[in-house]
């Protein structure tokens, strides 16, 4: 697999047309990376297929945007593999460390006022407002050593070159010079395992990284985590899915957020 890639915060592409400024089919989050991590939203081309084609010198180049790609694609084209080892993506489980009575009252504060609020369809501007971005800030991701990066391009390629993946990421969170986490949102009407290949697509173009990728996908009201590794083979997990509504889930999204942060202040 080619990855087309410049500096940090993240792989910066012209786009072969301007990206519209909304759309219905815009919202998604992804949450990625070890040695980086960030928050992804990718822009929808007004295009008449999710596939064009295009010329690079005498070759045909298949042009995938990153809301269209699927698992298949990643499998067939980037070698992509599921882990069937239980052991593999242990960090959203293990270690999780405790809130404070502050911190959940804060995340009890963010459910209310996500309740009050869905009363009416909620944009995704509206979410990342009252759901994301507190839950970013008790994780500790707007502090030292982390910063964030919006809207940048991303841009990967099979290996033959036959087939390139485009996308924007929402939000980058990232350690110089990692990518820490990529998060890719979807609107409530929309199944978590629409998110996932397309987050998935953004993380594997984490370049020059030994260490795992994480990822985070939401439709606002579920969550669920992802671990990439590149090595020979790109393998990934998933955690199971959390949910808002159940329980003290919000709280454990939070712990994970946590303990990822921690992981990367002590690698």
């Amino acid at each position: 697999m080619s990855i087309m890639s410049a500096k940090l915060p993240i792989i910066k592409e012209p786009h072969p047309q301007p990206l519209p400024a909304g759309g219905e089919g815009r919202q998604s989050t992804a949450l990625a990376g070890w040695g980086s991590w960030g928050l992804i939203n990718n822009q929808v081309d007004r295009i008449s297929s999710p596939i064009t084609i295009e010329l690079k010198g005498l070759t045909m180049v298949q042009v995938i945007q990153g809301r269209d790609i699927n698992l298949a694609q990643l499998i067939d084209q980037f070698g992509l593999q599921r882990a069937d080892n239980e052991q593999f993506f242990l960090e959203w489980q293990q270690d999780l460390p405790e809130l404070s009575d502050l911190e959940k009252q804060s995340l009890n504060e963010v459910k209310a006022e996500y309740l009050h609020l869905s009363r009416y369809q909620i944009l995704k501007p509206v979410v990342k407002i009252v759901v994301l971005f507190p839950l970013l800030r008790l994780a500790g991701f707007y502090q030292p050593p982390f910063y964030i990066a919006s809207e940048e391009e991303v841009r990967i390629s099979s290996q033959d070159e036959g087939t390139i993946v485009r996308g924007r990421i929402d939000i980058l969170v990232f350690h110089p010079p990692f990518w820490v986490l990529v998060i890719k949102a979807k609107r409530a009407e929309y199944s978590l395992e629409v998110a996932i290949p397309q987050a998935l697509a953004y993380m594997l173009a984490n370049v020059g990284n030994d260490k795992p990728t994480f990822g985070f996908v939401t439709n606002r009201r579920e969550f669920q985590f992802i671990k990439l590794t590149k090595h020979d083979t790109p393998r990934y997990a998933l955690s199971y899915t959390l949910s808002l509504n159940r329980g003290d889930d919000l709280d454990t999204v939070v712990k994970v957020l946590k303990r990822l942060a921690y992981l990367v202040r002590n690698s």
